[in-house]
């Protein structure tokens, strides 16, 4: 990385598989193939694990889900554990959120100085799995198929309401930081909730694609008798084949999808557009990224918790000064993430305990040493951890009471043929299962996830008695020091700080 440090801005999209990201012969997402060319793309890269809280706070935290606690979307990321953004802080970084992260409990911020908008899903334990309920018995905030037979033009929805906010809070956020005389370092987060279902989106956006260019599923709906036992309690879970959808439902669907894929891809082009328009392009890093993929029917199956590659892998693109411009296919982990950023801000990587490796060398053209890449499930759909381990072309997902699964993923990308009871392959599913077993003591981790589900219920329904407290995020404004006041007001200044909207923030938050 050549010159001083510089700014970072994170993009992050929602349930947004890598193959639909990029080269997809359907999806229109101009703005990510221009950044794609323009940099490194990692065609190989696994989220930690296939849920939108473990996965982000994970990959904040440079560490495992279970490393750190948050098992599930009602899980609350410690305090007390560093991420990423305290390390850019501490090295001098303004830090700044704007949309979904998905922390739970009272610390909305782990080491951002501000966040630009609330959040748009609950900071509580209101979905906290229980384990210890019969697989057939489902909680109420279960994903069900209504968030694909919803998909349709609405010219209003949550979601683009959402999404809309966060691009607009972020793209002023970034020419207020153009303004500043001092020039500090920025780590800016732009994360926002499309393409995650229900796929409600405006009409030039559907309008995107005819009808009778949305492509079918690549894999068939997988008869039960035949669907490896992961599989088939996603399906239970999700009540996918109590409602089983006609050839024209699941075009519809994927219409869907597409369409969010589109109006999140303008948005990611408004906010690089914003860092062009104020020159500070050229001394910035982005990387774009998702939490974690989507099925999109594949195999039958919808939404993500699986380690099948459409809910596993995700898009993993860096540009920037000093990156230069190709495509790895070695497999890598958002767990790089934090380290890679820390280096590039000019912190000792290793530093906060970080689970990932720097990969900034590979940004400058070097080779990337193949290594392990794990992630874990610890959430509603199963009653047991379950992982994954992939090193080069084989792919191991285990689970206790379920038989292994192994897959060459360069021979079959598709993931139908396993080989797990292949003589052939014996001396690589052994090696992978030394690896899982290196990294999980699944008994120990089981009791861990069944002692945190039970405080969290507890606590959750205690909550619920008496005055009620929450702790989702808000965001502040103090309208007394906004525009122009009367001369008792401190009126604002050339470069003088600005909230979102080109407004002057208060030097702190109100206080508690």
């Amino acid at each position: 990385m050549s010159g001083g440090r510089p700014n970072i801005v994170l993009v992050m999209a929602d349930q947004l598989a890598a193959s639909f990201a990029l080269g997809h012969p359907v999806v229109r997402a101009p703005n990510l193939a221009a950044l794609a060319a323009a940099g490194t793309a990692f065609q190989s890269a696994y989220c930690a694990s296939p849920l939108c809280a473990p996965s982000r706070s994970a990959m904040l935290a440079g560490r495992p889900p279970s490393a750190i606690g948050v098992y599930d979307n009602a899980a609350e990321l410690p305090a007390a554990t560093p991420t990423v953004a305290h390390v850019l802080r501490a090295q001098g970084y303004d830090t700044a959120l704007a949309g979904k992260m998905h922390f739970v409990g009272p610390d909305q911020l782990h080491g951002f100085e501000q966040r630009l908008t609330t959040d748009v899903y609950p900071a509580g334990f209101d979905w906290t799995p229980d384990w210890r309920l019969p697989s057939s018995e489902r909680l109420s905030w279960y994903h069900n198929m209504n968030g694909v037979l919803d998909t349709g033009v609405r010219e209003a929805a949550m979601q683009t309401a959402y999404d809309d906010e966060v691009c607009f809070r972020a793209v002023e956020r970034i020419r207020e930081l153009s303004l500043r005389p001092d020039r500090r370092p920025f780590f800016l987060v732009a994360s926002f909730t499309n393409p995650h279902d229900p796929w409600e989106v405006r009409r030039r956006h559907w309008d995107a694609y005819r009808d009778d260019e949305i492509d079918p599923p690549a894999v068939a709906p997988i008869p039960r008798g035949e669907a490896d036992p992961h599989s088939v309690r996603l399906r239970d879970m999700s009540g996918i084949d109590e409602r089983p959808l006609s050839r024209a439902e699941v075009l519809h669907a994927r219409h869907g999808y597409y369409a969010a894929i589109t109006y999140m891809d303008e948005l990611v082009g408004r906010v690089l557009e914003a860092l062009a328009a104020t020159g500070l392009a050229e001394e910035t890093v982005v990387v774009f990224t998702a939490d974690h993929g989507e099925m999109a029917g594949e195999r039958g199956l919808w939404f993500k918790m699986s380690f099948l590659d459409g809910s596993a892998r995700i898009p993993f693109v860096w540009r920037g000064p000093g990156i230069v411009c190709q495509s790895v296919e070695t497999p890598v982990s958002h767990l790089d993430l934090a380290p890679t950023l820390a280096q590039i801000a000019g912190a000792e990587p290793t530093q906060s305990g970080f689970a990932g490796r720097s990969l900034l060398p590979a940004l400058g053209g070097a080779e990337v040493p193949e290594a392990v890449v794990a992630s874990e499930y610890l959430a509603e759909g199963v009653t047991a951890p379950a992982v994954m381990v992939r090193r080069g072309r084989h792919k191991l997902i285990r689970c206790p009471g379920d038989p292994d699964l192994l897959y060459d993923l360069d021979a079959d990308p598709r993931e139908l043929h396993d080989l797990a009871g292949d003589p052939a392959r014996a001396r690589v599913r052994e090696e992978l299962s030394a690896e899982a077993e290196r990294r999980w003591d699944l008994a120990a981790l089981r009791e861990d996830v069944l002692e945190s589900q039970s405080q969290r219920r507890l606590v959750a329904a205690a909550l619920t008695a008496g005055a009620h407290t929450p702790w989702d995020h808000q965001p502040y404004f103090d309208a007394s020091r906004q525009y122009v006041r009367g001369p008792a007001a401190e009126n604002p200044r050339p470069g003088a700080p600005l909230v979102p909207g080109g407004l002057p923030v208060p030097e702190g938050p109100p206080a508690d």
